[in-house]
């Protein structure tokens, strides 16, 4: 039989499990809440994200209010905290993220847990969590600033790695295939050459250019609204808290954080997150794009473009013996799916800040960290079991090279537009090839087509 305490909040008693770290509060939300219950939970980023704020505002208000927030509260709120930020205390944070929208229950959940599990450190009932845990606080400028705090980690720490993994295979790729010269293709038909390394070097320019976007929307995301508290005037916090906890905040994370210039802005416009996913997104239309390119050139075996060999990582079907599919590339394009449907979630929920508060945050701190975490796991995971062992079939590439009609742009100077256009005609009229057409209608004497028909040159 499970066993319960007694816990109180403004509003009564509350029944709480005995085994957990949780308050009243929590308790209460867990109760009303019981949406997507074990299945979408806060992300553990914000969770994290919760612990270092809260160390670094104790640390704040002990140099701020030394008469308030003790050095005995401190280091208990610190120790606890910690371990909130390290993940240790997961289990205590049972909150769906279809909840409150200005997440107050979360972050009452971290003001709860922070405080019985700091009391316990204590060997005594010292921290309140609100008068300690969360003193120069509110919900309303904790959140946005958990929220900001997790992105800004989320993308420095597996975003960018992700890309720069893929982008050095990319440039390997693109050394080891020079002077590979294949039939280019546009509107998915045949086209003038190109070398594949040409091909390949869009697809990495592509990546290096994501990898630019992304880092450019990390600067506005290391804004804080912290102290601002409720509606942006900073009611309650003591002057210079702001500066000084994201001061902190920087020293625990090691990443660079500043107070926003302007709180009301912080509190209720979420345009830094919308940006910074808007980066994602195009990331997530390149993986796309590059997803399919490799699919298409691996398409086969024999059916198909054939132009590459992709690794063959696992059985493609439970009836075809024998087929492979392309597995990575078929995840990868799911996951920028997902992503395009996260930015709409996105752009939605930042379009609600009603007078001071916007009240769509979880939803969109789920969305951001979900796009977040899946393109860091999508481009590992391709990078790994599909990028880098990507080998170009030479044999199958030359043939369709010059069995390709678009070469005939190279006779465009000698004989015309028109002309050359007959030519081409002709030769898939009568499956010959275009120096045989080229002949038969006329246009040029059999050396001078040799002369100028080098399609090796024509990159």
């Amino acid at each position: 039989m499970e066993e319960y305490r007694i816990e109180h909040d403004s509003m009564g008693e509350v029944k709480v499990p005995a085994d957990k770290y949780w308050g009243a509060q929590t308790e209460r939300s867990c109760n009303n809440f019981r949406i997507g219950v074990g299945h979408e939970t806060m992300p553990e980023e914000i969770i994290h994200a919760f612990g270092i704020l809260k160390a670094a505002a104790a640390m704040a208000n002990a140099r701020l209010r030394p008469e308030k927030l003790t050095a005995e509260k401190l280091e208990a709120i610190r120790k606890a905290a910690g371990e909130v930020a390290e993940g240790k205390l997961m289990e205590h944070f049972p909150l769906v993220v279809w909840q409150t929208g200005s997440g107050t229950q979360s972050n009452m959940n971290a003001n709860e847990v922070i405080a019985n599990r700091g009391n316990e450190i204590a060997g005594k009932r010292l921290l309140h969590p609100n008068d300690d845990v969360n003193m120069s606080q509110s919900s309303n400028d904790t959140y946005p600033t958990a929220m900001h705090i997790a992105a800004v980690t989320v993308l420095n720490d597996k975003v960018l790695p992700a890309l720069d993994l893929l982008i050095a295979t990319m440039r390997r790729l693109e050394a080891e295939n020079d002077g590979i010269v294949k039939s280019g293709r546009t509107h998915l038909q045949d086209a003038t050459p190109i070398s594949f390394s040409q091909e390949i070097s869009g697809w990495r320019s592509s990546l290096e250019r994501d990898r630019e976007l992304v880092a450019a929307s990390i600067k506005p995301l290391s804004e804080l609204a912290l102290g601002g508290t409720a509606v942006g005037t900073g009611l309650n916090a003591p002057e210079g808290f702001d500066t000084l906890v994201a001061e902190k905040i920087s020293e625990l994370t090691g990443k660079a954080f500043v107070t926003a210039a302007n709180k009301f802005h912080a509190l209720t416009s979420k345009d830094e997150i919308v940006f910074a996913h808007g980066a994602l997104k195009a990331l997530a239309a390149d993986m796309m794009k590059i997803a399919n390119d490799v699919r298409w050139l691996a398409s086969g075996p024999r059916d198909g473009l054939g132009e590459i060999f992709i690794p063959e990582n696992e059985p493609g079907s439970s009836i075809m013996p024998g087929k492979v599919n392309p597995t990575q590339c078929e995840q990868m394009t799911m996951v920028a799916v997902q992503v395009m449907g996260n930015d709409a979630a996105i752009g939605m929920a930042a379009s609600q800040g009603n007078f001071e508060l916007n009240v769509f945050m979880p939803v969109t701190a789920y969305n951001f960290i979900q796009s977040a975490r899946l393109i860091a796991d999508s481009l590992t995971s391709f990078n790994n079991n599909c990028a880098v062992g990507i080998k170009a079939n030479r044999e199958k590439m030359h043939h369709n090279l010059y069995n390709s009609l678009m070469l005939v742009t190279a006779l465009n100077p000698y004989i015309g537009y028109e002309n050359a256009a007959k030519t081409a005609k002709l030769a898939y009229k009568e499956n010959i090839s275009l120096k045989e057409a080229c002949l038969k209608l006329g246009f040029l004497k059999e050396e001078k087509f040799d002369e100028i028909f080098k399609p090796e040159e024509m990159i």
